[in-house]
């Protein structure tokens, strides 16, 4: 049994995980910054033991001067803040994507949830994808029910395919009656390295539209100038690549324009066919 030192008010729980859910690691550190910046206690932790494959998903040890200082093990930790001027609490959760037993895994956070009273769940992840670094990092998601989506104003994922860990707790937190919604930021696969500061960021505009608590950014927006600023190094070093990242650009701004519906393409590429006729 979790102990609490007073009731939470309506709480939401915000999860990420390490590993096949994180490109650019841009999910854990939204969970890592809301810590940080909130200053969250820590509640519990699930028992390595049960799901993690140490083989696959090793301990990490400390050493100082030459003296074994711990050994860290992984496990999903589990906690609590109430963000300033918000009024209701939020249940941060992150660990490693567990390597086994993921329906108890689900389970276990769904009953921790249920024991906090938890509200509704925000799950975050990030992918690689054909996006542009230079443009705003595109987020779409899955909410249940689907009104709730909706009602933010979210872009709808519409992915199918192998899931990691997100989709089945999304699965398990729904099920059970909880508002439960996923929120996918798109890393540039051209430069999938972590840390994406700019990805980090996108997340937490959602998370703060969804828990309806204000999310201080610290020093995430330079941060971001200055990963764009030297991905922009990177890419102009290769003519191939800067050509690349302009064609994705291209294409974004194209189905980003208002006029650039179908019908409104259609009969702008039929104009184009005149007039290369009269000439």
């Amino acid at each position: 049994m979790i102990q609490l030192d007073r009731e939470l008010v309506e709480p939401v729980m915000v999860a990420a995980f390490e590993g096949w859910n994180d490109a650019g690691e841009a999910a854990s550190l939204a969970v890592e910054h809301l810590s940080e910046q909130w200053d969250a206690r820590e509640l519990c932790a699930l028992a390595p033991d049960d799901y993690y494959d140490f083989q696959v998903t090793r301990p990490r040890m400390s050493m100082i001067d030459g003296r074994l200082s711990e050994v860290e093990w992984p496990t999903t930790r589990v906690s609590v803040v109430r963000p300033p001027d918000s009024r209701r609490d939020v249940v941060l959760v992150t660990g490693p994507e567990p390597n086994v037993r993921w329906r108890s895994y689900a389970a276990d956070l769904l009953a921790i949830a249920r024991e906090l009273g938890v509200r509704r769940a925000v799950l975050l992840g990030s992918l690689l994808a054909d996006a542009p670094h230079t443009r705003p990092v595109p987020v779409t998601g899955m909410s249940s029910p689907q009104q709730l989506g909706e009602r933010h104003g979210m872009e709808a994922s519409t992915y199918s395919g192998p899931t990691g860990i997100v989709g089945v707790v999304h699965e398990g937190f729904s099920t059970a009656g909880i508002e439960t919604v996923s929120l996918w930021s798109a890393i540039p696969h051209y430069v999938a390295q972590p840390p994406c500061p700019k990805a980090t960021m996108a997340l937490l505009g959602w998370v703060q539209e969804f828990t309806g608590a204000q999310v201080p950014l610290g020093e995430l927006p330079e941060e971001s100038v200055r990963w764009e600023s030297g991905v922009d190094d990177l890419t102009s070093e290769d003519e191939d690549i800067a050509a690349y990242v302009r064609g994705l650009e291209e294409a974004k701004d194209t189905v980003e324009l208002p006029e650039a519906s179908g019908d409104a393409i259609a009969q702008a590429f039929e104009h184009y066919l005149r007039r290369r006729d009269d000439d």
